[in-house]
C-alpha cells in the first residue's frame, strides 16, 4: 500500500472491483517512462475503474472525465474524501499527513464554489491571454538569453540548460523574486511539487512541511513589508485581497505559493513536446517549414505525450460517471494519458499530429478548474520553440532521454540530450 493512501471500509465496496493492480503500476518505472499502451488495455476493459484496496475510482475515459470534472456533484475538496486524509482515523494514523494537507488546503486550487470562484477572481484577469502579452518580450528575452550559452555542435541537456532554467525565470519575472532568492525558490518548488504524488513516503511529506513554513514565511514577509504595491504584479494582486478581505493570510498565501511552483507545466511541455518532435522527424520537418501550425502543434504535444497525469475530484454527492456511481466522498483521478489518447475522442490516437483539428484534450483540466495559468504556459512554449527553430538549422538526440521515475502524478523528463547546430546563417552570435 502507498504511505499517501489509508483504506477504509468505504461506499464504494459495492462497485465491482477492478483487476488492476494499479499501485504496482504506478510504482513501474517502465509504466511512469510510457504508460500509453498499459493504459490502452485497460481502457478497453472499461472506461471507469474501481479499486477495491484503496477506494479510488480511476477515470480513463475522455468522455467520462469530461462529464465528471464537469459535474456540480464532483468538487475539489479532498477534506471531503471520506477516506482521505482529513479523516479521523487517518488523523491518528498519518498525523504528518494530516498536518500537511492542512496547511496547504487553503487556496483555490482545493476549493469547491463559491470559495474558488471567490479566490479565482483575484488573480483570472492577470492570467487572461492579452494581459499576459505584457511579458512577451521579457520572456523572448529570456529564450535568447538561455540559448545564447548553448555550445553548438556539443551535446548538451536541454532540461538542465534550458527548459528548467526558463521555467523558474518565468516565476522570477511575473512574481518579482529577487535574483539571491531564485535557489531558495526552486528547493521549496521543488519538494512542494510532491504533494500532488498520492504516493508520497513520510521522508518527502516531511520535506514537504518544510518547504511550505519557509515559503510562505518569505511570502508572508514580501505581503508585510511594503515593497509590493496592492494590485500591481501578482503578489499586488494578493496583497490587494488581503487587505480588502477577499482572501485571508492562508489563502493569500498558498495561492501564491501554487502559482510560483505551477511553471514547472512549462518545462515538462518543452520537454515531453521536443522530444516528441525528435521522434516524429517528419512532423518536425513540417513544423520548420510551416510556422504558422506552431499553436495546432503546441496542442498536439500537451495531448500526446502530456505532463500531467492526475486530475482528481472528490464526490460531493453521489455522481454517475458512465455505468459507475461514485459515492459521495468517494475520491476520483483523471488518468490524463489515458483520456488523451481515447479512440472515442481523437481520430488515430496513437499518432502525432500536428496539424491534429479539432484537438479537444483536457490536459489543464476542463471546468471551472481548468488550469488558470494555460495561457501562460503556451505562450512560453511557443516563444521558447520559435527561438529554438531561428537559431539552429540541426537538433538532434545526443544520448538516451530520462524520464522521471519517483513520482506518479506527473510524466516529465529528468534529462535530454541534445546536439544543437549548425547556427542559421545571418543568427550567428
Amino acid at each position: 500500500m502507498p504511505d499517501a493512501v489509508t483504506r477504509q471500509a468505504g461506499p464504494g465496496e459495492s462497485s465491482p472491483a477492478s483487476p488492476v493492480d494499479w499501485w504496482a503500476l504506478f510504482a513501474d518505472p517502465d509504466f511512469l517512462s510510457s504508460p500509453y499502451e498499459e493504459l490502452k488495455r485497460i481502457r478497453e476493459l472499461a472506461p471507469v475503474h474501481f479499486d477495491a484496496v484503496s477506494g479510488v475510482y480511476f477515470i480513463l475515459g475522455h468522455n467520462e472525465f469530461r462529464r465528471m470534472a464537469m459535474a456540480p456533484e464532483m468538487g475539489r475538496d479532498t477534506r471531503l474524501w471520506t477516506d482521505g486524509w482529513n479523516s479521523p482515523e487517518n488523523r491518528k494514523k498519518d498525523p504528518l499527513s494530516y498536518e500537511l494537507f492542512s496547511a496547504f488546503q487553503p487556496q483555490m486550487t482545493n476549493a469547491n464554489p463559491p470559495d474558488h470562484r471567490r479566490m479565482r477572481d483575484v488573480y483570472e484577469k492577470a492570467f487572461r491571454q492579452t494581459d499576459l502579452e505584457a511579458y512577451l518580450p521579457m520572456i523572448e528575452a529570456e529564450c535568447e538569453r538561455l540559448l545564447d550559452g548553448l555550445p553548438p555542435n556539443t551535446p548538451v541537456d536541454f532540461m538542465e540548460a534550458v527548459a528548467n532554467p526558463l521555467a523558474r525565470s518565468i516565476a522570477r519575472i511575473a512574481f518579482q523574486i529577487p535574483p539571491e532568492m531564485e535557489e531558495q525558490v526552486a528547493g521549496w518548488v521543488a519538494a512542494l511539487s510532491l504533494i500532488g504524488n498520492i504516493m508520497m513516503t513520510p521522508q518527502q511529506k516531511k520535506d514537504a512541511l518544510t518547504a511550505l513554513h519557509g515559503f510562505k514565511a518569505y511570502l508572508r514577509d514580501r505581503i508585510t513589508s511594503g515593497n509590493d504595491r496592492p494590485g500591481e504584479g501578482f503578489v499586488g494582486l494578493a496583497l490587494a485581497a488581503y487587505a480588502d478581505g477577499t482572501m485571508d493570510e492562508d489563502e493569500s498565501l498558498n495561492n501564491l505559493v501554487t502559482l510560483i511552483a505551477g511553471g514547472t507545466a512549462i518545462a515538462t511541455l518543452l520537454g515531453n513536446g521536443m522530444l516528441t518532435l525528435l521522434r516524429h522527424p517528419a512532423q518536425f520537418e513540417k513544423l520548420r517549414s510551416n510556422r504558422s501550425l506552431l499553436r495546432p502543434a503546441i496542442e498536439e504535444m500537451l495531448r500526446f505525450e502530456p505532463g500531467g497525469s492526475f486530475i482528481i475530484r472528490v464526490a460531493i454527492r453521489d455522481f454517475r460517471c458512465g455505468d459507475v456511481l461514485i459515492p459521495t466522498g468517494s475520491l476520483a483521478v483523471g488518468l490524463v494519458a489515458a483520456t488523451s489518447r481515447d479512440p472515442e475522442c481523437f481520430p488515430d490516437p496513437d499518432a502525432f499530429d500536428i496539424a491534429r483539428q479539432p484537438n479537444p484534450h483536457t490536459v489543464f483540466g476542463v471546468g471551472p478548474h481548468i488550469c488558470i495559468g494555460k495561457a501562460l504556459v503556451r505562450m512560453t512554449a511557443g516563444a521558447a520553440f520559435a527561438a529554438l527553430f531561428d537559431r539552429f538549422g540541426r537538433i538532434e538526440l545526443a544520448g538516451e532521454p530520462v524520464w522521471w521515475t519517483h513520482r506518479s502524478d506527473q510524466h516529465g523528463l529528468h534529462s535530454l540530450p541534445l546536439r544543437l547546430g549548425p547556427l542559421r546563417l545571418g543568427n550567428a552570435k
